[in-house]
């Protein structure tokens, strides 16, 4: 049995990016991947600076979109311009510190999405449930503290799953086989006994970051949508299909892809590691650049400001 000392040998990663892209396409790829970018950044900011600018959009549920625009910015900042440079300049290394602060935001990031997603749920939920509780439950002051504790509290926990992989020794292997420093990524260029258990952790971690929310999220909509069908027909709010569709609509691009890729992983479906990429990628980052969009042209209030005449 090899015996491994806890040394690190590995200085740089080097992230690969698509295997399987032949060189001629590189200038194609990275081109489209900047305007991904460019959409993320300036779709969000665009959403940011009205909700802040526009008084009468400080509600709440415009807060929880305010801090979901500010996940899917951060997110766009900081995973694309490593993997734009890769194709754009051929910059293939990444610093080991840096590798691993891209992969301590990149979790967090996805983390606090999915708990902001679980805010905009109960958000419609108790505005159409229980109506009379909604002002009193769902305050601004209120949200912020809840916003906060997203961040805060999630910020410190995935610093304990970044921690727990600079624990292995990083002995030869190099190459990361994606767009950006991932823990699973990382961890399989680990070495020693302690690699297993060490993905088991961070397995469970993330189970419990995508399930538990979206287990409330499914409870929250399916009783939103009893109570909406259980209304008369002249007293049935119809509201309910302008303030939660959208919100329905960003949900499921944000979870299904995710859960498709879980599901047919424990059937025993494989992909090809090129279409594993972009299946992560897509879910990554389609959901960032049009998010915004979906505000503007589905959120009733957004869309009457941005139509209003000067």
């Amino acid at each position: 049995m090899i015996k491994y000392r806890n040394v690190t040998n590995v200085k740089e990663f080097m992230i690969v990016g698509f295997p399987g892209l032949p060189p001629e396409y590189y200038g194609i790829v990275s081109f489209v991947l900047l305007l991904v970018f460019i959409a993320i950044v300036f779709g969000n900011v665009f959403i940011l600076a009205v909700i802040i600018c526009e008084r009468t959009l400080h509600k709440p549920t415009y807060m929880i979109f305010l801090n979901l625009a500010m996940t899917d910015l951060l997110f766009g900042i900081v995973t694309l311009p490593k993997i734009i440079a890769r194709y754009w300049w051929n910059d293939m290394m990444c610093s080991f510190g840096v590798c691993f602060a891209q992969m301590y935001f990149v979790h967090s990031l996805g983390a606090i999405h999915s708990l902001i997603l679980l805010m905009m749920a109960l958000d419609r939920f108790v505005a159409v449930c229980f109506p009379f509780k909604y002002p009193v439950l769902f305050t601004n002051k209120n949200i912020s503290i809840c916003c906060s504790l997203c961040w805060f509290l999630t910020f410190i926990r995935i610093m304990g799953l970044v921690l727990h992989a600079l624990t292995l020794p990083y002995c030869d292997l190099n190459t990361i086989m994606q767009c950006y420093c991932d823990h699973n990524s990382i961890t399989k260029l680990g070495c020693g006994d302690d690699v297993a258990y060490v993905k088991m952790v961070a397995f469970a971690n993330a189970m419990i970051t995508l399930l538990v929310p979206l287990t409330f999220i499914i409870i929250s909509y399916s009783s939103i949508i009893m109570a909406v069908v259980k209304m008369s027909a002249s007293g049935r709010d119809y509201k309910f299909l302008s303030t939660c569709a959208p919100q329905l609509f960003i949900t499921c691009l944000y979870y299904m892809p995710r859960c498709i890729v879980y599901i047919t992983d424990n059937l025993g479906i494989k992909f090809s590691l090129d279409a594993r990429i972009i299946i992560t990628m897509l879910y990554s980052l389609i959901p960032a650049a049009v998010n915004p969009v979906i505000y503007c042209l589905k959120t009733m209030e957004i869309k009457k400001q941005l139509t209003a005449p000067l």
